[in-house]
């Protein structure tokens, strides 16, 4: 019997400072192989670069068979300063797809997309509004609210309000795994820099409480809107009731996707919505936020 053979490598390993609030975001990676999550070093600011045996995976099955895609969209912070040669720290927002069409509970209505990425619910297409049946329409598929939603204000040069413009993903293509048509549009025509919302994620696991970097897949503003995030306490109750107060035609846009933010629905982890700061869980205790998640596919 003989033991040898070569040691392994000794990872660099640095511990980065979790972080929460907003910031203005850029999509540098999607779906990476294994080359270029090491050649932009993706783990910069998530945690650890790949063990040498891992392969990044992607594509799964449901326990119904059906085929399932994790994307993973990696960010870096626009305004953040770095020195020249140095790698901005990274942000990862992750999106899941299951090949199957997207029910109610009660299984008594279909969502339905329509060609701007726009979504409605509906128990017969007949029964849609006539301004989403402008153009084209089709019932969606599991996770793809999420994902036009992010799509977009990532392709926000695009023109939505013209009916000759549409946002239509291959989605037999995304099923198999080809993201082809999404990565060809990082620092493309239509790309723009969007304000994302950092969070950070807590869970029970086998070794105790863990907390990770995270971003709020659901909601995104115009970077125009970062000097309102400065001004206005937006996780003040107080304001959030005068906004909730308002009739539906006269709240704003921005202003319902902040309560989207902070709804039942809305993001889960903890947060605050403010220009992006360190995470001190202080401040969280002590409000009595405090959050568990339970284990989801998101890790």
């Amino acid at each position: 019997m003989a033991i040898g053979g070569i040691q392994k490598e000794q990872r660099e390993f640095t511990e980065y400072v979790l972080k929460v609030g907003v910031f203005e975001a850029k999509v540098i990676a999607i779906n990476p192989d294994r080359e270029e999550y090491e050649k932009k070093q993706l783990w910069i600011g998530l945690g650890r670069p790949l063990d040498e045996e891992k392969e990044l995976e992607y594509l799964s099955e449901s326990e119904d068979g059906n085929a399932k895609l994790r994307i993973d969209v990696y960010l870096e912070d626009v305004n953040e300063k770095v020195e020249d040669g140095e790698f901005k720290r990274r942000y990862k927002m992750a999106f899941f797809l299951e090949n199957k069409q997207r029910e109610n509970n009660e299984l008594t209505k279909y969502q339905y997309i329509n060609s701007a990425g726009t979504t409605s619910w509906a128990d017969s297409e007949n029964n849609l509004p006539d301004w989403f049946k402008e153009r084209e329409f089709r019932i969606a598929n599991s996770g793809e609210e999420a994902l036009y939603t992010f799509l977009t204000s990532w392709l926000g040069e695009l023109d939505l309000k013209k009916s000759v413009t549409t946002i239509d993903l291959d989605w037999k293509k995304l099923m198999k795994g080809n993201v082809k048509e999404l990565n060809s549009q990082i620092n493309g025509e239509w790309e723009a820099s969007f304000l994302a919302l950092a969070s950070v994620r807590v869970k029970e696991t086998p070794d105790g409480i863990k907390q990770y970097q995270s971003v709020h897949n659901k909601d995104f503003l115009p970077v125009y809107l970062m000097k309102n995030i400065r001004l206005v306490d937006y996780d003040d109750d107080k304001v959030l009731e005068k906004i909730e107060a308002k009739p539906k035609d006269k709240k704003k846009f921005y202003e319902k996707t902040i309560l989207s933010i902070k709804g039942k629905y809305g993001c889960r982890d903890l947060h605050k919505i403010k220009p992006l700061m360190d995470f001190n869980p202080k401040d969280f205790i002590a409000s009595g936020n405090e959050v568990i998640v339970e284990e989801d596919a998101s890790y």
